[in-house]
């Protein structure tokens, strides 16, 4: 049974794991392998948690109980590329493909509407091979920086959806 809903403190340590497998599958061969390597579930898990239990918009996509992917959104004060950010939005490898990625993004726009953003942005590394996923869904390519992501300047580009309506629509719940 598959089940989206928002975390609670318990799923930390899951939502931890998540993110330390799909940043070392998405991201091998971008970023250095040590510091991929490095990467703890455990300091993950102690951000999430923080961050569900101040109230953050934080979503996770079960099966059989299991947290199989998850995403994070906020709302932004004075960022001129949108109201609200969706912040992370990992699905394991197994489970890509089967619409958890489209259902994540929804409940964050949901999330982020009801807060009243008017519209949302997300930044991709820009040779994430899952950067298309954001176009597909309505988002325009609108800002393009580097980050500094393992000691290393990793190039990104936001995607937006303004309104937001445009990605209500677009991504399913």
């Amino acid at each position: 049974m598959t089940e989206l809903r928002s975390a609670t403190a318990d799923d930390a340590l899951a939502i931890g794991e998540v993110h330390v497998s799909a940043w070392r599958s998405a991201y091998a061969g971008l970023l250095p392998d040590q510091y991929l390597a490095r990467l703890s579930a455990a300091r993950q898990a102690a951000y999430y948690e923080r961050a569900i239990l101040n109230g953050a918009g934080v979503h996770v996509i079960t099966q059989q109980g299991d947290v199989v992917g998850f995403s994070t959104a906020r709302r932004t004060r004075n960022n001129p590329l949108g109201d609200g950010e969706i912040e992370t939005l990992y699905v394991l490898d197994d489970y890509q493909g089967n619409g958890f990625g489209r259902a994540l993004l929804g409940a964050s726009a949901l999330y982020l509407a009801e807060l009243g953003c008017a519209s949302a942005f997300v930044w991709v590394l820009r040779e994430n091979p899952a950067s298309f996923f954001y176009a597909h869904l309505g988002g325009k390519r609108i800002a393009d920086s580097i980050s500094r992501v393992g000691g290393n300047q990793t190039p990104q580009t936001a995607f937006c959806w303004n309104p937001i309506e445009t990605l209500l629509a677009g991504a399913t719940l």
